[in-house]
């Protein structure tokens, strides 16, 4: 094998000033995510235009997909650590099969979710006691999303080898090609035009997995052709399931944190739906304009992980605290934003789906109050990639699970027994409080174990 040390020069992750680093790494992802976000939410107020059932529905699609999308990026977030960590060190075989065991696990995945496409998507529409169009409409949505999540699995881990070797702008050309090829597909297929079949919420289905698939192979030739510091050959995706064991050690707390967001929105849906329908509609809506901004703040993550990693195994402790604080200030300054607009522009939000007066009206009133929520948010969030990338994926979980199950979902519960929808919202920014809480004693445990102990070689 040729020599691994000039195999692997040091990397910018390693030399580069901390702050043009992060801005250099994170630019190009918080473009791709936020224009993932325009693409969900386009997806939406196209949908909208059939029908306030028919948004419901693709709303109510949202805890399945959350699932399917944790698999791929929950494993794509060990990819991304263990192979950022391997380069930090030198060590060029197990950047190698990493990089072929994340083929291996799209592929298994998609595997997956086929079955549960074909199998489980009606009754799980029947679950939520949604009306019989709300359960036809959903039944074609999903079942096409999972049959197809090829692309987005190939997409996924695409992306994080991309990321992890610090090539943020291609990573950003793969997600951006597929979605805006969504967007653009969206009006084609939903309403038929240019001779395509009206298809209508099938059609926004056909155009998301038809994104996603082009994403995903795209990815696979920038990875190919310009992610020189892997080599990519068929021998590598044979699985190796030591490998695959480091994956999901520290992949494995990423994809139950994302799970339980699927349960909260399910349990929330199912005690909105007992209010009304519409209030079920205005969750949907509200995750979806809440993703504009917190997407750009995830993107802004997958920037921090593979500098707090490489620099982890490089044994840089001075710039792993200085990307630590510029991410916390740089995360909250974005949802500090997200806030003001909540606060000041909810009906004009709102409208963009086609609101009901009744919409309106319970709308208005949730997004201002979960809104609340992000006072605390960005230090949460910016907290959960420092937690990812020192290799303890488990203090994301705990937060995530505290957070949704211990604290929203009871307390959400609990409010709506006084009859009140409007109570219901505030379980948002009661259980981000507790968030912030348990963040910070968690971020300050990490601190005292393992960082102030780092030795400085910068």
């Amino acid at each position: 094998m040729a020599n691994t040390e000039a195999r692997l020069p040091e990397n910018k992750m390693g030399v580069m000033p901390v702050n043009k680093l992060i801005l250099n790494m994170a630019w190009p992802m918080i473009v791709s995510m936020l224009v993932q976000a325009m693409y969900n939410v386009v997806d939406s107020i196209f949908v909208s235009r059939l029908s306030e059932n028919a948004l419901t529905a693709v709303s109510l699609a949202f805890p399945v997909q959350t699932v399917l999308i944790a698999m791929g990026a929950g494993a794509g977030v060990g990819v991304n650590a263990i192979l950022s960590r391997a380069m930090g060190q030198k060590d060029q075989k197990t950047v190698d099969r990493v990089a072929g065991n994340a083929w291996f696990i799209a592929i298994a995945n998609s595997i997956v979710f086929l079955i549960v496409g074909l199998l489980l998507s009606r009754p799980f529409y029947v679950s939520q006691k949604a009306n019989a169009e709300i359960v036809e409409y959903g039944t074609q949505y999903l079942s096409i999303c999972c049959c197809f999540s090829v692309g987005i699995y190939f997409q996924l881990m695409g992306e994080k080898l991309l990321q992890g070797t610090g090539r943020t702008f291609h990573s950003m050309i793969t997600q951006s090609v597929g979605a805006i090829t969504n967007i653009i597909l969206d009006p084609i297929m939903i309403f038929g035009l240019f001779g395509c079949p009206a298809m209508g919420v099938a059609g926004a289905a056909w155009a998301t997995v038809i994104g996603q698939i082009l994403g995903g192979v795209l990815a696979i030739i920038m990875n190919v052709k310009y992610n020189k510091d892997i080599n990519f050959k068929l021998k590598y995706i044979k699985p190796r399931w030591g490998i695959i064991k480091r994956i999901y050690q520290v992949g494995l707390p990423s994809i139950i944190m994302q799970s339980i967001g699927s349960v909260m929105t399910y349990s929330m849906n199912l005690i909105l739906i007992g209010f009304t329908e519409t209030a079920a509609a205005v969750f949907g809506v509200y995750f979806k304009i809440q993703s504009l901004f917190f997407m750009p703040v995830l993107g802004l993550n997958n920037g921090l992980i593979p500098i707090i990693a490489y620099n982890y195994g490089a044994g840089k402790r001075k710039r792993i605290v200085k990307t630590v604080k510029l991410g916390i200030v740089y995360a909250s300054s974005i949802t500090l934003l997200a806030l003001t607009v909540f606060q000041l522009l909810p009906d004009q939000l709102l409208l963009m789906f086609d609101a009901s007066e009744n919409m309106l009206s319970i709308g208005r009133v949730a997004l201002r109050v979960c809104s609340i929520s992000y006072l605390f948010a960005g230090f949460c969030i910016a907290t959960g990639a420092v937690f990812q990338a020192m290799g303890n994926g488990i203090y994301s979980m705990i937060v995530s699970f505290m957070r949704q199950i211990v604290v929203l979902i009871p307390v959400a519960y609990l409010l709506s027994l006084t009859g009140e929808l409007a109570a219901v919202w505030w379980a948002f920014p009661i259980a981000e409080l507790m968030s912030l809480t348990v963040s910070a004693i968690l971020l300050a445990r990490i601190y005292n174990k393992i960082i102030k102990h780092i030795p400085d070689n910068a």
